[in-house]
């Protein structure tokens, strides 16, 4: 690779706002300075008029991912695209343990998915035997894999539930081998109660998903998993967190000093429970887990963002679509049509990320640039092993730099997306900031709306142990 230049842009980090140009060498950054004098042989790209951001950290997708009797319809090719033109050149996948197996066969599995990535990707591995050889293989994976976090259910029993008893036998290992516990943190047992008695009455419509998945029952499991991590000494990491009760837990816990972070998702952030209550079918859309909330939660979850008790904005990608065609049934919301419980949990979000939170996060004065790059950049990259490598514009790091328009106004629009989901939960909705140029160390991969990446071009990110960022 030669040298390339970005010429007069507005470079924002997570600390730093400047004028200044930058000169990348061999995927890397080499010189930040003003006015930079270059060689002619140097391709240059102006940037004026442009923020210069480091590329995008989404720690939480699930591609190519089976669940149950469904699998998501996304390849890493369609969604590392996806998420390339949505300013995101860092992607944390969760892999599974295959039941009964050992974990390092479903990361053997899913290094052959992952190969044809065109950003650079991460594995978490998801943990549903915790015997005494898949705990045996955490320390594996953690020393020889670069796999340095778990995640563990307390949802979904008989599908990927554990048990107390085994979180905590997880939670121990990783205190031991200085790894990242993250945990989905819902009460799965009672839940499954409320659901099985709704389904009895024959309230099967896509609303009962969110009415038999009560905030309470979120705030009660991340409460409990907070005190088994304390108890196990382990750092501890709560996914997708939407209610208002679970952020109430993970305050008091930061407040105690204990290592416990969570990220929350841009669906939580802007949408209300009031799309399941769209005609017919159309609020399977929305159905993922957690559902989606009141604006009560909503107004904590955006304070929770400002006081850094929340650290990070993901996406939770896991794209089923909503219709059949042409994918088949397995990849659809349809199985559910005539049951709410068989709706596929998750939905689409990997390109629109960046967007929606620049436009209704910074655009809307409730953060500034820097806390925008933080949440989408810095704080993934460094709570999961990764930073500065990824998630700032510095010398030495990866050249991963997005240049976004801050004024330039646009509509999300499903048709236009590059998943192979084929629906948006924003349908229609106006944001201002658009992705105009992003590199991955150093390759031009989205130019407008030309894709010059390819498959394959995306590396394994073996990360490293865990270290309390904060």
């Amino acid at each position: 690779m030669g040298l390339i230049a970005i010429k007069n842009g507005r470079i924002v980090t997570a600390s730093d706002d400047y004028q200044a140009d930058i000169l990348v060498k061999d995927g890397r950054v080499e010189t930040i300075a003003r006015q930079l004098p270059l060689a002619p042989d140097v391709q240059s790209y102006d940037a004026g008029g442009l923020l210069v951001l480091p590329g995008g950290v989404d720690v939480h997708t699930h591609i190519d991912w089976e669940f149950g009797a469904a699998r998501t319809a996304d390849t890493f090719y369609t969604a590392s695209m996806a998420a390339a033109f949505g300013g995101t050149t860092t992607i944390i996948d969760f892999c599974n343990q295959p039941p009964g197996r050992s974990p390092l066969l479903g990361l053997e599995d899913w290094h052959r998915r992952r190969a044809n990535a065109s950003v650079d990707v991460g594995a978490h591995m998801i943990l549903l035997d915790v015997n005494d050889q898949a705990l045996a293989d955490m320390k594996t994976l953690i020393e020889r894999e670069g796999v340095t976090s778990f995640k563990l259910f307390m949802a979904y029993p008989g599908v990927l539930m554990v048990d107390d008893g085994a979180l905590f036998k997880a939670m121990r290992v990783a205190a031991h081998k200085s790894a990242l516990i993250c945990v989905h943190a819902e009460n799965g047992p009672v839940i499954k109660v409320l659901a099985d008695e709704a389904v009895a009455r024959g309230d099967l419509a896509p609303r009962y998903h969110a009415l038999t998945r009560p905030s309470l029952m979120e705030g009660e499991a991340t409460h409990r998993a907070i005190r088994l991590a304390e108890l196990a000494g382990a750092p501890l990491y709560i996914v997708h967190l939407s209610a208002g009760e679970a952020l109430a837990a993970v305050v008091e816990a930061r407040d105690q000093a204990l290592p416990i972070y969570a990220e929350t998702c841009p669906h939580y952030l802007f949408l209300t429970r009031e799309e399941y209550e769209r005609a017919a079918f159309e609020g399977a859309k929305y159905v993922m887990t957690p559902p989606l909330r009141d604006r009560s939660h909503q107004e904590r979850l955006w304070r929770g963002l400002k006081t850094d008790d929340l650290q990070v904005v993901s996406t939770d990608h896991c794209p089923f679509c909503f219709n059949e065609q042409p994918y088949g049934l397995k990849f659809s919301k349809q199985q559910g049509a005539n049951d709410f419980s068989k709706i596929p949990n998750g939905a689409p979000g990997l390109e629109t990320r960046m967007a929606l939170l620049f436009d209704g996060g910074v655009g809307e004065r409730r953060m500034s640039l820097n806390r925008f790059v933080e949440l989408t950049a810095t704080a993934p990259a460094k709570l999961f092993g990764l930073f500065p490598r990824k998630g700032t514009i510095a010398v030495g790091s990866d050249a991963d730099i997005v240049l976004l328009d801050p004024e330039e106004s646009w509509t999300i629009n499903a048709s236009t997306h590059h998943s192979r989901v084929d629906y948006s939960l924003f349908e229609g909705r106006r944001v201002r900031g658009r992705v105009k140029k992003v590199f991955l160390r150093g390759n031009l991969i989205v130019d407008g709306e030309r894709w010059h990446g390819r498959e394959g071009l995306g590396q394994f990110l073996a990360r490293r142990a865990f270290n309390v960022p904060y």
